[in-house]
């Protein structure tokens, strides 16, 4: 044998065949780095809930124990007002208006010894001549759909032509039922452009619009102060009174049908917090 055939035997049993094991070299095997980022991961996720666990339920803590204003003594009738400004989140078959031992509202039965009804509940259906607020057809449907007695008011704007503004009101919120609570005009504004003389003959043209339409007299809304100050004797003599007078006893105007005491009171049902009025006589 030559020394070609001697160096290609001596090749081939060096060199192992297809089916044979390799001999395994003394180094250790790298770990894959996906390894390591996927743990990474999965662990700042995992924290990230965690936080986000905590923080609701403080939250829920927080808005459970949530404390609003002070109820008028002796008041037992209550009415709420609301619009888009209250949100999604409304429970309409859980509102209640839960009182604790200083008589202030609050968000928690446990802290509540007298839980009273909500009798009555306003929507802002429109404002001006042509806008609509955009949870209205919503709240006044969920609210038919309850032993709540439902009205809905419009936000007037005293620089606005009044025809158009009560046209806007009708279509908004349709045809009444016999136990709908009458319409409201609320007035709160007086631009400087517009006169006292002008804020007083719009509105009444509003409110004879209404009127004729429905068949019922509508209420004015207004603050305790735009009432003495700037409405007419023919308004606030011809038209029934819901005064807003915050932080009193009472208000100074006696003549009212609806008193709003607050829109800091927390109502059981609603996220944070509600204008409520007393009803004196509706």
């Amino acid at each position: 044998m030559n020394k070609t055939n001697k160096l290609n035997k001596v090749t081939k049993k060096l060199t192992p065949s297809k089916g044979g094991k390799r001999k395994k070299s003394g180094r250790k095997k790298p770990k894959k780095a996906g390894t390591r980022s996927g743990w990474i991961i999965f662990g700042a996720v995992t924290l990230i809930l965690i936080g986000l666990t905590i923080g609701r339920l403080i939250k829920e803590t927080e808005d459970h124990s949530e404390t609003g204003a002070a109820i008028p003594s002796g008041t037992r009738s209550f009415c709420i007002d609301i619009s888009h400004h209250n949100g999604e989140k409304i429970i309409w078959d859980s509102l209640k208006v839960m009182i604790n031992r200083d008589g202030r509202t609050v968000r928690s039965i446990d802290q509540a010894i007298r839980i009273l009804p909500v009798e009555a509940v306003y929507m802002k259906a429109s404002e001006g001549e042509t806008m609509r607020d955009r949870r209205f057809r919503v709240n006044w449907e969920e609210a038919g759909k309850r032993e709540i007695r439902r009205g809905a008011y419009h936000f007037f704007s005293p620089a606005r032509n009044p025809v158009k503004q009560a046209d806007n009101f009708i279509r908004c919120v349709g045809t009444l039922r016999h136990s709908d609570l009458p319409p409201v005009l609320d007035i709160e504004t007086l631009p400087p452009k517009v006169t006292k003389e002008e804020l007083n003959r719009n509105a009444l043209t509003w409110l004879r619009l209404i009127e004729r339409h429905y068949g019922v007299k509508p209420v004015i809304y207004a603050p305790d102060s735009f009432i003495r100050d700037l409405l007419s004797d023919e308004l606030t003599g011809n038209y029934p009174l819901w005064v807003a007078h915050y932080e009193v006893d009472a208000p100074v105007c006696k003549r009212y049908s609806m008193w709003q005491f607050t829109d800091h009171a927390v109502i059981h049902g609603i996220p944070g917090f509600t204008d409520l009025s007393v009803i004196k006589q509706l």
